[in-house]
């Protein structure tokens, strides 16, 4: 399998350029297309999905890119643009309100996936539930018992191979237990890094966020046994940096190696 069968997008929220400005720069580190954040500060914006989210599909494709996954609101306004626009996923993430338990947050957010999926079935949108550290629904068992129950057409799940690492779960066991659902692979990186010293009564974490190469989640891994299944979807590189102010570098480094773990050999 070569990485003609992947589409290598790259999530935008770093970059708050102009839509011709973000396609000229993100065709230049050597992406297919992106992951387009529709919040509010962005160029497309929850009150303009309507009318700017297709041109901006234009726009990046007379740079040969495509916009593959969304990550904004869940409304019926932005699955019909998202439908208009030809863009197939909306990426979110669910979490646990403080002061709730874990069982009844499932529940809570499946009684919302419920009045959901009409809306998705008519527009044809996919959304795509990510998991996250934290107080996200974090790890691949959690991720298919929230979601198991729908159609992947209407609900799916967008595997994060770092916060899947960082919850210590084996990637070949996770991407088992995804696997039905799967609609979308991200790629991103970190470790643990103690937060306090070691005179402090009891030791802090948290994640630090780096480079493909360089954090708990092995991309390698990850690329052989997607290889392996014979996934053809989208592998989205998230560009987290806690060295913020090296982004492009850093991009164009993880998506050089990204495309490498995918190649076949000469």
């Amino acid at each position: 399998m070569s990485d003609q069968k992947i589409t290598f997008t790259v999530f935008t929220k770093p970059w708050k350029l102009s839509i011709p400005e973000l396609a000229a720069h993100i065709a230049s580190l050597g992406f297919d297309g992106i992951e387009l954040p529709v919040r509010p500060g962005y160029p497309v914006s929850p009150d303009n999905v309507t009318t700017d989210l297709l041109p901006a599909v234009r726009v990046l494709g007379e740079h040969g890119l495509t916009i593959a996954s969304i990550a904004g609101p869940t409304t019926e306004t932005a699955m019909a643009a998202c439908s208009e626009a030809g863009i197939p996923i909306i990426r979110i993430c669910a979490d646990v309100e403080a002061g709730e338990s874990y069982l009844d947050a499932e529940s809570r957010i499946q009684r919302y996936f419920d009045t959901l999926v009409p809306l998705l079935d008519k527009h044809g949108v996919t959304l795509g539930i990510q998991n996250h550290c934290g107080r996200g629904i974090a790890n691949a068992m959690g991720l298919r018992s929230l979601i198991s129950k729908y159609d992947p057409r209407h609900v799916a799940i967008v595997w994060d191979a770092a916060h899947n690492a960082i919850n210590g779960e084996e990637p070949e066991l996770a991407l088992d237990i995804v696997w039905s659902h799967l609609c979308m692979v991200n790629f991103k990186n970190a470790f643990w890094e103690r937060s306090n010293g070691p005179e402090s009564e009891s030791a802090r974490w948290r994640p630090y966020w780096t480079t493909g190469r360089h954090g708990l989640a092995s991309w390698p891994r990850v690329a052989q046994e997607l290889l392996r299944r014979g996934y053809s979807g989208v592998v989205c590189l998230t560009a987290e940096y806690n060295d913020s102010n090296s982004v492009n570098r850093l991009a164009a480094e993880d998506i050089s190696f990204a495309r490498s773990l995918f190649a076949s050999p000469e």
